[in-house]
């Protein structure tokens, strides 16, 4: 391992059928008053609203909410966030649902208290994050983003067109705990539990594909994607197999939880180039990561052949008997595209909304950093073009 790194993570995660008993314990160690942050109706239906304001009650707490955040949460929710923890003076922030829930409660935690634009504050100026920070707490009901043990928060501003993340310190803004329990993802609709799985699979190979050393953590991810791949097959065909979302949950933890990053170089374009992608068309993450994810690897893979031959032979399984490095980097492609199908996961960006006339202000926007190749604007734009 060539690159010096400094490893922290806070978050204590109670995991499994009976995490929710730990949660009252968690609640009296913050005072009185707490925000209520969660989606739209899932977690009304599901009981769990119910479940979580007895436990409130039962520890004296006074509750504010802030329901209807979005899946890809708007910079507008966030504001409003910070006006209700000012209003109620927030001890504790509460986030119930997935990784957008929880990218929107960091976000809010870490806002609240700041003196002028947020936004410009971090996702423009990257300055410092004020004295006073809210703690936040997730109870997790849909798998992907490892929000729930990391400190960074995806936010859409509307006004400007920009999905950008920002990672605020680990001391400060990653959950102090969150409780993860894979019954809670049973009934998460098929198409958002396959978003989730790549978007968790997108992290994986953001990390993998960088440098050419002999790293642990590179080992490591291949077994994460390992682990992923063998559970998520079992979890499309019955999406009530506790074993199998159980993987697929810790295994999106693990996978962005900084672990696995640890002096790795790495890349994060597919990402840049989704982020854009969900500005202009709000199509789900992991659906937008799937889309783009193919061509893009298509482009890159001649210049990290290395790393793109292993990936075929330590995640896919192929054979490498006679053939070269170009050949097992294309098939280790050709098996994720056969993935993405075989996970039924929509193909084109004409399925999620967005138009050919976006593609070239889309291309524009998007910031290129990569790894093994930093893409230019026109090569952007024609994998956005052979992604529609």
């Amino acid at each position: 391992m060539n690159i010096d790194f400094t490893f922290e993570n806070p978050t204590r995660i109670h995991f499994g059928r009976s995490a929710m008993s730990h949660l009252a314990e968690e609640l009296r160690l913050y005072g009185p008053n707490v925000l209520l942050v969660y989606g739209k109706n899932s977690i009304k239906t599901s009981g769990l609203y119910d479940t979580v304001l007895a436990a409130l009650a039962e520890c004296g707490k006074q509750v504010a909410e802030l329901p209807g955040i979005n899946s890809n949460p708007r910079y507008s929710q966030v504001l409003e966030g910070c006006r209700l923890v000012r209003e109620h003076s927030i001890d504790l922030i509460l986030a119930v649902g997935g990784g957008s829930v929880i990218d929107c409660s960091k976000a809010i935690a870490c806002s609240a208290y700041v003196e002028g634009d947020p936004w410009q504050h971090f996702w423009e100026q990257n300055r410092p994050v004020p004295q006073h920070v809210v703690p936040v707490g997730s109870i997790l009901t849909m798998t992907g983003t490892a929000s729930e043990m990391n400190s960074g928060s995806v936010i859409t501003n509307e006004e400007l067109k920009i999905k950008a993340g920002h990672i605020f310190p680990m001391a400060v803004a990653a959950p102090r705990f969150s409780i993860l329990n894979p019954e809670f993802t049973f009934s998460v609709p098929r198409h958002q539990m396959v978003s989730g799985i790549f978007d968790i699979f997108s992290h994986l190979m953001e990390q993998y594909f960088g440098g050419d050393d002999d790293n642990v953590s590179d080992y490591l991810l291949e077994g994460d994607m390992l682990a992923l791949i063998s559970a998520a097959r079992k979890a499309v065909k019955n999406p009530h197999d506790y074993e199998a979302r159980s993987n697929i949950m810790w295994a999106a933890t693990m996978g962005l939880n900084k672990i696995l990053a640890v002096g790795k170089q790495q890349d994060w374009e597919v990402h840049q180039i989704e982020h854009q992608v969900g500005a202009y068309c709000d199509c789900p993450h992991g659906i937008g990561l799937a889309i783009v994810s193919v061509p893009y690897y298509r482009l890159v893979a001649p210049y990290g052949l290395h790393r793109f031959a292993r990936y075929a032979r330590n995640v896919w399984h192929i054979d490498p008997t006679g053939k070269s490095d170009s050949q097992l980097a294309q098939e280790g492609i050709e098996a994720l595209s056969s993935f993405i199908d075989e996970m039924g996961i929509p193909r084109h960006l004409s399925e999620v909304g967005c138009t050919r006339e976006m593609l070239p202000e889309i291309a524009a926007s998007i910031n290129r950093i990569g790894s093994y190749h930093v893409p230019s604007e026109q090569e952007i734009l024609q994998i956005l073009q052979e992604s529609f």
